[in-house]
């Protein structure tokens, strides 16, 4: 693949999933933030391009395996996503939630003005999450699955509820962006205890897999379920 300065964030990380390793490496968003050229996002995150396009050309390494999403079976990419991140998200948010609830407890009065904020963020994103995944896996995902099988003649149109999705999408990522900022980049403090640690390396991986959840559906089984003759 040719890369150039004008190459869209989303495109490349649709089209060769491997770069999305190297954009994560420089915080640049590539899900709902990926569709600008690489020179604009760059220039945001102060990365010189050049070599972040030499860095994207040498790449090899696929971190979705052998498995090309643009080409499998939507039905399929659907349980992919339901088992690789809605199935972990409902057990990992609530054991965050009580790693939240353990370092405020114990030092909330040392960072007022970081913790309990981040504590309010990120139940209103826990909340917010599992209602917008049970939308998802109860009427979104099998209404592609059965598009995709011909048996959704006279169904209602997916349309309006993707754009729903990808709203939700956008929202959870300024919530992302927000945590983020509060932890100076979850960057716990010299004195912080186990948990305290545990609890931002927790978050950090928690927008990693949100990125990548959010990259394969928004850029690959939205676009592509759209695209079906009788989804429109």
């Amino acid at each position: 693949m040719h890369i150039t300065r004008d190459s869209r964030v989303s495109d490349l990380a649709t089209e060769t999933p491997a770069t999305i390793k190297i954009f994560q490496e420089h915080g640049i968003d590539f899900c709902c933030g990926g569709k600008r050229p690489l020179a604009e996002a760059c220039a945001e995150r102060g990365v010189d391009v050049d070599l972040l396009v030499a860095k994207l050309q040498a790449v090899t390494s696929d971190v979705f395996g052998d498995r090309n999403w643009q080409a499998a079976p939507l039905q399929e990419l659907v349980a992919h996503i339901q088992q690789r991140f809605h199935q972990p998200l409902r057990d990992e948010l609530p054991r965050l939630a009580g790693m939240m609830a353990k370092v405020v407890s114990r030092h909330g009065e040392h960072l007022p003005d970081t913790l309990y904020p981040l504590q309010a963020t990120l139940a209103e994103f826990a909340d917010e999450l599992l209602q917008h995944m049970a939308k998802e896996d109860v009427v979104l995902f099998p209404a592609i699955v059965a598009i995709e099988a011909g048996e959704a003649g006279g169904g209602p149109r997916i349309d309006q509820p993707i754009a729903v999705m990808e709203a939700d999408h956008a929202h959870a990522g300024q919530a992302l962006a927000q945590m983020r900022a509060l932890t100076a980049d979850y960057t716990p403090p010299e004195w912080a205890c186990p948990t305290f640690r545990g609890l931002y390396y927790g978050l950090a991986e928690l927008e990693r897999d949100m990125h990548l959840h959010v990259h394969l559906e928004n850029n690959i089984l939205f676009p592509r379920a759209a695209s079906m003759p009788a989804a429109r």
